[in-house]
């Protein structure tokens, strides 16, 4: 029995060989199947590692209070469009337990000059603390002493572009900007930290006592950013400011938060979330072309029945079971699937390492596509030789012999 499985896979593989264009030509449904799922789903999984390490970049376990909400419909300010957040406030809050670092945040606009030089920027006025929870950390230079922030210095620690736009390849340290007028000195640069929904070179910071007293003239906060050593006390956290705020903010019972309270492991689980089903969504459709290489192979195992009708009729009649002829075929069709799947595979992995050189996409290989696109072009070969292999086996042995 062995011997004769062994013989219909020599001629399926006889078959497959004398007709090599068409075969290739039915393989390229698969190959493109399955270098399609390959390519498109390691797009997703780097886009949604992209997203991850920025988010991190961004501070990792963090929590952003903002002044307003927009939580329930209805006409209302929009968050971090009022000013019920104070410093009192963020004193209060940093006293809360489990938390690591809290800071309070100021920010505006304004146009920065450097000679001849301008540039439109955001300029933070924060604490060292805001640096710390945000992970901002000098390349070159240092941050203001615990003296500059209490005599309320006109000192700067600039990003990257900012660097870059005032100050081209020249070191900016020791150098002087104006800002609103107003001399400033650069004492540091921040270590690039790229692109993610924004430049975050872009930007300046300075002591939050210089922004808020000598230059915007508030008494109020943008914002206040608590850090945690463990995502797991983010919750109570959140819980507790959300109490203390209603407390001090005297806010009756029922009534609308006039703060929002952002919890960065909320936002990365939807990131995550969102990008798991995009990856999901791009291999679906890639998963469509493999669906119809399964069809091309369907109707090319259609044609080699009909072309094979007299062959099929003399295998018959020399004893060939129904069973073998069917193992025949089907033999046939998954070979062409095997091997368009390799190749597709082969193809997929050189495509998906090549993205990032061409493009500014990043991409990861995982096994899981791999695997799966594989195994299911091989699941597509078998099912669509099912019908061309039983025609084939159902064939009358004196229908045959006599078919021209």
């Amino acid at each position: 029995m062995t011997n004769i499985y062994f013989e219909s896979v020599l001629m399926a593989w006889s078959s497959i060989i004398s007709n090599k264009m068409r075969s290739l030509l039915t393989m390229l449904g698969i190959i493109i199947g399955v270098a399609a799922v390959i390519a498109l789903m390691s797009i997703g999984y780097g886009v949604q590692s992209s997203i991850e390490s920025n988010i991190s970049s961004l501070g990792t376990n963090t929590i952003t209070i903002t002044p307003g909400t927009g939580r329930k419909p209805g006409i209302r300010p929009a968050a971090g469009s009022m000013q019920t957040l104070t410093y009192k406030d963020y004193e209060a809050i940093k006293n809360l337990p489990n938390i690591s670092y809290a800071a309070p945040l100021v920010n505006t606009s304004y146009v920065v000059v450097n000679g001849n030089k301008n540039w439109t920027t955001r300029i933070y006025g924060c604490t060292e603390d805001y640096a710390k929870l945000s992970d901002l950390n000098v390349s070159e230079g240092r941050f203001w002493t615990a003296r500059e922030y209490n005599e309320r210095a006109r000192v700067a620690v600039i990003g990257q572009t900012v660097a870059t736009s005032l100050f081209g390849e020249e070191s900016p340290i020791g150098q002087k900007i104006r800002i609103n007028g107003d001399p400033f000195t650069v004492i540091g640069l921040l270590e690039a930290k790229g692109y993610f929904f924004m430049d975050q070179d872009d930007r300046i910071l300075i002591p939050f006592t210089t922004v808020q007293e000598r230059m915007l003239h508030i008494t109020y906060v943008n914002n206040i950013a608590i850090s945690s050593e463990n995502s797991s006390d983010l919750s109570q956290i959140e819980t507790d400011v959300t109490n203390l705020l209603r407390l001090r903010h005297h806010i009756a019972t029922g009534a609308d938060d006039d703060f929002s309270i952002q919890n960065s492991q909320d936002l990365l689980k939807t990131m995550e979330s969102t990008t798991r089903t995009l990856t999901i969504f791009l291999g679906s459709i890639a998963a469509i072309s493999l669906l119809v290489g399964g069809i091309g192979i369907m109707n090319i195992m259609l044609v080699s029945v009909t072309e094979r009708t007299k062959e099929i009729g003399i295998r018959k009649a020399l004893g060939a079971t129904y069973e073998m002829i069917i193992v025949q075929f089907l033999i046939e069709s998954v070979t062409v699937s095997v091997a368009g799947g390799l190749i597709g595979v082969i193809l997929g992995i050189i495509i998906s390492k090549i993205i990032p050189y061409v493009s500014t996409l990043t991409t990861v290989l995982t096994v899981t596509p791999i695997l799966g696109s594989f195994l299911f072009s091989v699941l597509i070969g078998l099912i669509f030789g099912i019908y061309p292999a039983q025609k084939a086996a159902k064939l009358n042995p004196i229908d045959a012999l006599h078919y021209e």
